[in-house]
């Protein structure tokens, strides 16, 4: 077995997966204070980002990804939805907005959007964009010229999920290969978007295949910006319903080599949370995580509500970070009145989505 890695503030693309291994073994104290050393090199620890999902387009994805309830080959009471329309949408972040949000995120469960759809999104984001927010999308499988179109609409970060690790993959899902996915991470960098990319953890995995999960995260190209580590929330008609609970202990391992590796990246505390102890999420921020998503419904599954949250930062001493908005028009940052609003979207109350996050 390799020796643990040592604390760096070095950013690395040659993780080898036994290191990483190494990590996940270390005493629970140990790996904790070598998580909290990497975080407090790069962020301040009382600082979480605060962030929510807008789904533009739900249920009715041809794929069979195990985990998810917007497979229409699965009856998990999620009913298909067409696209949202643009003024919809504006609405939405209007009220994001209005509420001291920075960034919009959309997401459609798609498997991949066709030429037709790409157009529609685009209006969406030049419309969002021209409320003076940033913007963030998720909708499958991106070819290069649909990155570009996004790009020059005005997106600037994609989410695009790793899921799992490259050896466990197609225990999970079959409609697409590992492949796919790096290629749409691909696209989406070659267009000059932000990544955000994570995985799943607790769906019947190894450890070692929760090392390889991170090892492919922290050895792409550029880290991405936003790691979100998802805890499989299990719904009922989905094949994984059933699958035995990932030791809460073994999630907050998972978040601190995830620090450890992507020591610059925003590592999220995704999907799950609703289950979560506040003790467990308290170790969670303790271990590295500094990102969450904020409101009553992520995606199709179920978060702690707002004011949980709240006093959840309020017993921690933590506050939402602030964002640095870029002007949107030439580039330079505005450090004016407005510049230091909290990272949180909007959120849709209906039925969502449950992987893209």
């Amino acid at each position: 077995m390799s020796a643990p890695a040592p604390v760096s503030s070095d950013l690395r693309h040659d993780w080898q997966r036994g290191e990483l291994l190494a990590l996940f073994e270390l005493p629970l104290p140990e790996l904790l204070h070598r998580a909290a050393s990497v975080h407090r090199q790069h962020f301040d620890p009382a600082q979480v980002q605060v962030s929510t999902l807008l789904s533009v387009k739900t249920g009715g994805c041809p794929e069979d990804c195990a985990y998810c309830p917007q497979a229409q080959r699965y009856d998990t009471g999620v009913q298909a939805q067409k696209l949202m329309d643009t003024a919809a949408v504006l609405e939405k972040a209007r009220q994001a907005k209005a509420a001291g949000a920075s960034r919009f995120c959309m997401g459609a469960a798609w498997r991949s959007p066709k030429d037709r759809d790409i157009p529609k999104v685009a209006e969406m984001i030049r419309e969002v964009k021209a409320l003076g927010l940033e913007t963030c999308a998720t909708l499958g499988m991106l070819k290069a010229d649909h990155a570009h179109a996004l790009k020059d609409a005005g997106l600037d970060y994609y989410n695009h999920n790793l899921d799992t690790a490259p050896d466990f993959y197609g225990d999970i899902i079959h409609t697409r290969d590992y492949q796919d996915r790096l290629d749409t991470l691909e696209h989406v960098r070659d267009a000059g978007m932000k990544t955000c990319c994570g995985g799943i953890v607790g769906m019947g995995e190894s450890r070692e295949q929760r090392a390889g999960l991170l090892q492919a995260l922290a050895n792409l190209p550029a880290h991405p910006d936003s790691v979100p580590i998802n805890r499989l929330v299990q719904v009922a008609g989905t094949p994984l319903h059933g699958t035995a609970e990932l030791d809460p202990f073994e999630f907050v391992r998972t978040i601190a080599v995830a620090r450890i590796a992507m020591p610059r990246s925003m590592v999220r505390l995704s999907a799950g949370r609703e289950s979560m102890s506040d003790e467990l999420q308290a170790l969670c921020f303790l271990a590295g995580a500094n990102s969450i998503f904020y409101g009553e419904k992520l995606l199709t599954t179920g978060n702690p509500d707002v004011e949980r949250d709240q006093a959840l930062f309020a017993r921690l001493g933590l506050r939402p970070m602030p964002v640095q908005m870029e002007n949107m028009h030439d580039g330079h940052r505005n450090d004016g009145p407005g510049s230091g609003t909290v990272h949180a979207d909007i959120t849709e109350p209906a039925p969502l989505c449950g992987r893209a996050a």
